[in-house]
């Protein structure tokens, strides 16, 4: 178990006031996500003005059940690189959804640490921190000399990190030296995603993919859903959740970043949108507009779609109105092993539709397999949502 009890916070001197005040001053708003240590860096933040303009939210998941609940299921080890990683793309993926309509910068910082505690540990004293923007992940690796400090001092070289991290997040150059000793240890590394988005943009690569845990990965989904995600929402990891159990696989989310009926998403809004899916779920982002194309970047991959979706792959006036081309996509689909798993849609005159109601060219029968409604069913879409959240947006501007 990996929480630890609260410790005494020790007074702020100057250089840490001035760093706090350099944060508050700066764009990027964050949310905040600690276990094990670091309550002294969330109190420090809090106690100078201005911490409006830079926290909006603070968690500390301090039972395993509530730690367990915000990383979305137990980790291998509460205390890890990895762990870390993963707090922190939640707590970018939890900054972005409060975020809403608006648009700051914002960090997902995050600490899981194993301190002194009123017991003796085995093991050495520790603390993962990172800190998550769209555009990189910057992770620290700190090993506190053992018996070195008292458990005040431990925890405050923990949050001297935590504030530390980010400060480089928000931009903030001048930082005080970190009170480390001759025993400790800190190493620290950094995933750029920017530049796999402008070589996406530039068409120098065709897709690129970010794992739960922050890594860059080009390895093709075995399942994958694909949209827009403006924004994401239930019915959408609702949808994957389903039909990975069907699957008994993964289901990847592939933002859609060429399509047909809009202008190409430019590099910032990619990692934009790909930060929703931070810290749970492998979030892919690829420039093949059409189902055919997509099956050349990912071979043998089982495409989730929603009843309108599967109803256009069917249709030859997608292919320039000729039956033949859309045959001709559908035996290239099969012949590189793809199939789609169709889930039931609401249209707009508020009828429920599914997958036997479709005419499917005989022969390729097999290449749609229906997900029934008692299994899924989500009527609100992304529409929908945009429309409520700019409606309360223009309310809250009017109250100003």
């Amino acid at each position: 178990r990996c929480p630890a009890k609260p410790t005494t916070i020790a007074p702020m001197n100057d250089a840490t006031r001035n760093l706090i005040q350099a944060i508050h001053d700066s764009p990027p708003r964050a949310v905040f996500a600690a276990a094990g240590a670091g309550s002294q860096a969330l109190a420090d933040l809090l106690g100078v003005p201005g911490a409006s303009r830079t926290l909006l939210e603070a968690l500390i998941p301090y039972t395993a059940d509530a730690f367990d609940e915000f990383l979305g299921g137990a980790p291998e080890q509460y205390v890890s690189a990895e762990t870390g990683r993963r707090m922190a793309g939640r707590a970018l993926a939890r900054a972005r959804h409060l975020r809403e309509m608006e648009a700051w910068p914002l960090v997902g910082l995050a600490c899981t640490a194993t301190i002194v505690t009123d017991r003796p540990k085995k093991g050495e004293h520790r603390a993962h921190v990172a800190a998550w923007t769209p555009a990189r992940l910057r992770i620290y690796a700190l090993r506190l000399e053992k018996g070195a400090r008292d458990r005040a001092g431990e925890e405050g070289l923990v949050s001297a990190l935590l504030l530390d991290a980010l400060a480089e997040a928000s931009g903030v150059v001048a930082r005080p030296a970190l009170p480390l000793g001759p025993g400790d240890s800190l190493t620290a590394e950094t995933v750029d995603f920017a530049p796999a988005a402008e070589r996406l943009h530039g068409d120098d690569v065709p897709f690129f993919g970010i794992l739960p845990d922050g890594a860059l990965t080009t390895a093709p989904p075995m399942a994958l859903l694909s949209g827009s995600f403006n924004p994401l929402h239930a019915g959408h990891t609702g949808l994957a959740a389903t039909a990975a159990a069907l699957l008994g696989a993964p289901v990847a989310f592939e933002l859609s970043v060429v399509n047909a009926d809009k202008p190409r998403l430019p590099s910032d809004a990619v990692l934009d949108r790909l930060s929703q899916f931070a810290g749970r779920y492998a979030a892919y982002a690829g420039n093949a507009p059409t189902f055919v194309e997509k099956a050349r970047l990912y071979p043998g991959a089982v495409f989730v779609v929603g009843f309108d979706t599967a109803a256009r792959v069917i249709q030859p006036r997608y292919y320039g109105g000729s039956e033949a081309g859309m045959l001709a996509a559908l035996d290239e689909l099969r012949r590189r092993g793809n199939r789609f798993l169709v889930a039931g849609r609401l249209d707009d005159d508020g009828l429920f539709h599914e997958l036997p109601e479709l005419a499917l060219p005989a022969g390729y029968e097999t290449l749609f397999e229906a997900i029934p409604a008692r299994l899924f069913r989500h009527d609100v879409s992304s529409t929908e949502i945009r429309a409520t959240l700019q409606a309360e947006a223009d309310a809250e501007a009017a109250r100003r």
